[in-house]
């Protein structure tokens, strides 16, 4: 299966990422096909066409599953998440994408916010998000206890929603 982790953290290497990169491995048994660390992008995200950022655009485009991954900011999603996301093409960018949308933070007042702020905009690109998102803490997620309930919960829907989406391409 090819998964694919999507982190809009201004921050190379970061919590938001590992915490990502576990959800992913939880899900499917395997580590990600592959890790876009939006920031690695850098300026070109400023602009259209750029090579780095078309290649990204792609690449997640053709993914069978995406966790799609990024820290609490302002109560929402992260700038850098909404200038990689706004590449792609409304209503088809990820047409037949399962999508899993993942934030982390501080505390859980914002524990709605990957469904009420993120999913709807994963969802207007085309995603399948056939499962509630994730809010994890950034302090306690690496305790595995919620990823690893989430995936009992969730995975056997996402993993059924994988294979019929794929028999539709």
């Amino acid at each position: 299966m090819s998964i694919i982790v999507v982190v809009g953290n201004p921050r190379p290497g970061s919590r938001t990422l590992d915490a990502a990169s576990l959800l992913a491995t939880a899900l499917s048994g395997e580590k990600p096909s592959q890790v876009i660390d939006v920031i690695t992008l850098g300026a070109g995200l400023l602009e259209w066409g750029d090579d780095a950022v078309t290649s990204a655009v792609e690449t997640t485009a053709k993914a069978r599953l995406v966790i799609v991954a990024s820290p609490t900011f302002k109560a929402t999603y992260s700038g850098l998440l909404k200038l990689f996301l706004d590449q792609f093409a409304t209503g088809d960018g990820l047409r037949g994408v399962v999508a899993v949308p993942l934030m982390l933070g501080a505390g859980p007042a914002h524990a709605l916010a990957p469904d009420l702020l993120l999913k709807p905009v994963l969802v207007e690109l085309g995603a399948i998000c056939p499962a509630p998102g994730l809010y994890l803490s950034d302090k306690t997620y690496a305790g595995g206890e919620q990823i690893d309930a989430y995936a009992t919960r969730w995975g056997p829907v996402i993993a059924a929603m994988v294979r019929a989406s794929g028999a539709q391409s």
